[in-house]
């Protein structure tokens, strides 16, 4: 579908499709880029409030990927007309816009369309120094990998739809789901991040494939959320996460750990943590200014230099 687009020939856009990052990236004036992206999805959980809150880090969350300060959002909704007099939708509003608020920013406006299946998110305008954007391919090999929420989103989305997800697992994955990436965006920027991005649709394998230079991943690092391995055991993944295994399956070296380690590793996310290349000499920093947030960073890797992704139990 992108190969339709024209080439790009403004020289003010530093980031665009070609580069597969999580935002697109224009500059402005010498010191001063917008970082434009947006989001919308199908509702993953049977809250409406909370949906609308998921939505909102979802999207906040590609601008935090480029190091960036969100301004201002704009709502994506389609509702079904005849829905309209639930207070569904509200709810999902409301949701979201408390969101918002959270991150520091206002829900200006938006567009809205008649649909039978409800999709909700938005457009989301943030700011950042040129030179301070973090790329996806800025990342050097002995560079520590750290992810700054645990895996697991998907399986639980199914088990929700199926009514199989205990609701302990639940309560925890809405929690994930609801937490902005605001925190580790920060703290990647203060030290040092040479490149990350945002774990969602693609699994945490699809998504280190965007970091150029490779990766050693160790998978006894990896966090997931508690009781989700009981979900694959039932083999409860999206479809989108057996798009993934089936996609990357031949290109990564599982070194044989099972398939359903590689499974989860590749299981579709929403609103997931970051994925942060640093330095090896600002590691220890970073993980200190991480230690107190709600999910500290979970150091499971390193950038390789070997081009190609494995994976070690």
């Amino acid at each position: 579908m992108l190969g339709a687009l024209p080439p790009i020939v403004d020289p003010n856009v530093m980031v665009a499709t070609a580069g597969r990052d999580d935002a697109a990236v224009y500059r402005i004036a010498p010191d001063r880029a917008l970082v434009a992206t947006v989001d919308f999805f199908t509702p993953i959980v049977d809250d409406p409030t909370e949906f609308g809150a998921i939505a909102a880090a979802n999207a906040l969350s590609d601008v935090y990927a480029m190091g960036a300060r969100p301004l201002f959002a704009l709502g994506i909704t389609a509702f079904p007309r005849e829905k309209l007099g639930t207070g569904l939708l509200e709810k999902i509003v409301a949701g979201g816009a408390a969101k918002m608020t959270e991150a520091g920013i206002a829900v200006v406006g938006g567009h809205s369309v008649d649909d039978a299946e409800p999709k909700f998110g938005y457009a989301v305008t943030g700011e950042v120094h040129p030179d301070h954007v973090v790329g996806n391919d800025g990342a050097n090999r002995g560079d520590v990998l750290y992810l700054t929420k645990p895996l697991g989103s998907g399986l639980v989305a199914t088990a929700i739809k199926r009514g199989l997800c205990p609701p302990a697992l639940e309560r925890e994955a809405v929690a994930v789901m609801m937490h902005l990436n605001r925190a580790a965006s920060e703290a990647m920027v203060t030290h040092g991040a040479t490149a990350a991005t945002d774990v969602t649709g693609y699994g945490l394998i699809g998504h280190l494939t965007n970091l150029k230079g490779g990766a050693d991943i160790e998978l006894r690092a990896v966090p997931f959320m508690t009781g989700v391995r009981d979900l694959a055991e039932r083999d409860l993944f999206p479809s989108g996460s057996r798009r993934n295994h089936a996609a990357y399956s031949d290109t990564v070296d599982w070194d044989g750990i099972a398939e359903i380690d590689q499974m989860m590793l590749c299981d579709a996310q929403t609103s997931g943590g970051l994925l942060i290349a640093i330095p090896p000499s600002r590691a220890a920093s970073f993980e200190d200014a991480m230690r107190s947030a709600p999910y500290p960073a979970a150091r499971i890797g390193t950038i390789s230099g070997h081009g190609s992704i494995r994976v070690r139990a």
